[in-house]
């Protein structure tokens, strides 16, 4: 059996409620242990000690299949940060002001986020529509990851 690369489990424990990045835990241990790790090693440890995810799913504000050219456009983003606020999970003053402002901009506006994938722009604002109820155009079949924990 090979030896164990996580030499204090609590340390990691700790690292994961301070919200530490996986690739923060990857340099940090290379330069104390000199040891190397990868972020799906991160995960399964995540994952096995029952701990929160990194990433919060949503599927009532991002209810597609995101492709990968898309997820970091500004809506995506947005509803992203909306979902933590939710959910209530901690969102930075910055994000929280964008959010605000971005919430305001659609209601103004009259407008929600549609998502395309087969399109290069992927989101797009549109005019909100009676059936309309929250930020999104709800597609008429979800098709989100639907990650498990």
């Amino acid at each position: 059996m090979p030896p164990r690369k996580i030499q204090d489990e609590q340390e990691v424990i700790r690292w994961f409620e301070e919200g530490r990045t996986y690739t923060w835990m990857q340099e940090t241990y290379l330069k104390k242990y000199g040891i190397e790790t990868s972020i799906p090693m991160w995960a399964a440890f995540r994952r096995r000690k029952g701990l929160d995810r990194r990433n919060l799913r949503d599927d009532e504000l991002l209810p597609w299949k995101v492709k990968d050219e898309h997820r970091h456009m500004y809506p995506a983003i947005m509803l992203r940060v909306e979902a933590r606020r939710r959910a209530d999970r901690d969102v930075s003053d910055r994000d929280l002001k964008r959010l605000t402002s971005w919430k305001q901009s659609l209601n103004e506006d009259q407008l929600v986020v549609h998502y395309d994938p087969d399109t290069e722009a992927g989101f797009f604002y549109v005019p909100r529509e009676a059936q309309d109820d929250d930020l999104i155009r709800k597609p008429s079949l979800k098709t989100g990851n639907q990650a498990r924990d």
